[in-house]
């Protein structure tokens, strides 16, 4: 029964121009067929096409490209992942899914007993509260999906050498503000097993960003350079995530375009026609020796 969801996904994805004329008078859908190799050759496609995907998340699918941007990664189906600060749990609602069957899904949060502020505290654990009890109401789809409560401060992810990749999307220029990135990175480090693979997307600065930057964009160079002072090897780039609509430049820094639209109503149209920003996809491997 714990397979239902994700065959009913596939068979949707499959069959999307599937003719009105096949449905019967009650309209209810015809009788699919899906051989065993079509259900191997592409779970992620499956996924994808989850009926538990939120709307507006899948409406964003254009712009982070989800299925390119993990098979950049290598994120297979059996691995254990570490997702970093899934926020609103765009990924997770990806990634939990796909590794419930064979593999792991991690989600590294802030633990809110340790935040520095009490805004801080409660918005991590309304965060927190929200992604757990979407893994309770669906457990038929995220499975044993848990979270991890980190100290920002003092990062650690897992056991030692425990997972087959790490991933973050767009975090990089928060734990740069906070001055965490150094031990961020370390983190990743530990907790990956030699050979396994670091995955950052972030929004990409055109040079590097001087210190005390509020614009949310990072440069290649900067994070390049937190990745490999922590033990990385830089093993492939990716331009999966650009947007050269993206002038960086904007009143309100990154947060000034789609999704957030921190302008309100000022230049809506301007904004939502440029898109979600231009980003790096960075693939870093732990050394085996």
């Amino acid at each position: 029964m714990r397979r239902i969801p994700l065959a009913i996904a596939l068979c949707a994805l499959l069959t999307a121009n599937v003719s009105a004329e096949r449905e019967s008078a009650t309209n209810s859908p015809p009788a699919l067929k899906v051989q065993a190799s079509q259900v191997q050759s592409n779970p992620l496609g499956a996924v994808l096409a989850g009926d538990w995907r939120d709307p507006k998340n899948v409406a964003r699918d254009v712009y982070r490209h989800p299925q390119q941007t993990l098979d950049f990664f290598g994120v297979r189906p059996d691995q254990t992942v570490v997702e970093i600060s899934p926020g609103g749990g765009w990924y997770t609602e990806v990634l939990a899914p796909l590794l419930r069957e064979k593999g792991r899904y991690y989600g590294a949060v802030n633990n809110p007993a340790l935040a520095s502020s009490d805004r801080a505290r409660d918005g991590s654990a309304k965060q927190n509260g929200t992604l757990r009890g979407r893994f309770h109401a669906r457990t038929d789809v995220y499975g044993d999906a848990q979270l991890v409560e980190i100290d920002p401060a003092n990062p650690v992810f897992g056991r030692p050498a425990s997972a087959d990749a790490v991933l973050t999307f767009r975090n990089v220029h928060n734990w740069m503000m906070a001055g965490q990135a150094e031990g961020m990175f370390k983190g990743f480090f530990a907790v990956l097993k030699p050979g396994g693979t670091l995955g950052v997307v972030e929004h990409r600065a055109n040079t590097d960003v001087p210190a005390g930057d509020r614009s949310g964009y990072v440069s290649e160079a900067q994070v390049i350079a937190s990745a490999k002072a922590a033990g990385f090897e830089l093993a492939g780039r990716s331009e999966i995530n650009a947007n050269p609509k993206d002038s960086k430049d904007y009143p309100n820094g990154v947060w000034t375009l789609p999704p957030v639209l921190r302008e309100g109503d000022k230049d809506r149209e301007k904004y939502l026609a440029i898109g979600e920003s231009d980003r790096m996809t960075l693939r870093f491997i732990k050394p085996t020796k």
